[in-house]
């Protein structure tokens, strides 16, 4: 087990390349600054904030980071995951994503990227929303239409290397936003390096971008949210939080990681949650 200080094993994204890392770091470091008197240092046993199976195959670090009661911040929770494939490549999924509680009705921002090869990348990126945007049509021309967040997925999928991605998951298709990037790069064999400038020239300042929105809008927006409106939030976050640990973690840590890693992990987070 390497005994590095945890939050240094986020931070350094080991298993990515350079543009895929400077992506991440900045992303975190800048939402760490931009929040840094609502945020509460990361109280996460260490053996959660970096953990390995018996076999060193698979390797992931957490930052889970909750924030002062009188904030608009839930938490905000960043993650690496390395995994060792049987066909001698690895997965890398790399994500953030900020919570916002019941005080505002704002969107959550979520960034994720998934390799599973040198020249193959998937990205999500969206504010996913809090509110129906049936019946909430100021919502949707707030965030989603007046921001232009559909020019930046307009922008991805012109590049001939990018085609869309669709989950199987018909509940993550469910919560994100009609703006939702939800791409898959993929590049020849053997053009590594192809991606690594899609990553820097494209999808860096397109995340930065959306990041920069959130952070402004979102986080640090004031919204005027009535009491029985802010039960229902509460409500819908509490389902939503719990069906994202059971979608991204729950089948696939005791996979990777074994039974009592899992286990151990899970009930950390669900503290926070």
């Amino acid at each position: 087990m390497n005994h590095h200080h945890p939050r240094s094993k986020l931070m350094e994204f080991p298993y990515v390349s350079a543009p895929h890392r400077n992506l991440m770091v900045d992303i975190v470091s800048k939402v760490e600054a931009h929040l840094s008197s609502s945020l509460l240092p990361c109280t996460l046993p260490q053996d959660v904030e970096y953990f390995e199976n018996e076999s060193g195959t698979a390797q992931s670090a957490l930052l889970v980071r909750s924030a002062v009661p009188s904030s608009q911040i839930d938490f905000i929770l960043g993650s690496w995951l390395h995994c060792g494939l049987p066909t001698g490549g690895a997965l890398n999924i790399t994500s953030f994503s900020g919570y916002l509680n019941s005080s505002t009705d704002a969107p959550n921002f979520l960034v994720e990227l998934i390799q599973s090869s040198p020249t193959s990348m998937i990205l999500i990126l969206d504010l996913p929303p809090r509110k129906d945007l049936v019946l909430h049509d100021e919502y949707l021309k707030t965030f989603y239409e007046d921001t232009l967040l559909d020019d930046k997925r307009k922008h991805l999928e012109k590049l001939v290397e990018v085609k869309p991605y669709f989950t199987s998951s018909l509940y993550i298709r469910s919560v994100v936003s009609p703006t939702a990037i939800m791409v898959r790069i993929e590049t020849g064999t053997d053009e590594a390096e192809q991606l690594e400038e899609i990553v820097r020239d494209h999808v860096s300042p397109i995340a930065k971008e959306v990041l920069q929105i959130w952070l402004e809008l979102c986080a640090c927006g004031k919204r005027e949210v009535e009491q029985e409106e802010m039960i229902a939030l509460a409500k819908r976050d509490k389902i939503t939080k719990s069906k994202t640990i059971e979608i991204d973690l729950g089948s696939n840590l005791p996979r990777l990681f074994g039974e009592v890693a899992a286990a151990r992990v899970l009930e950390s987070l669900k503290e926070v949650y």
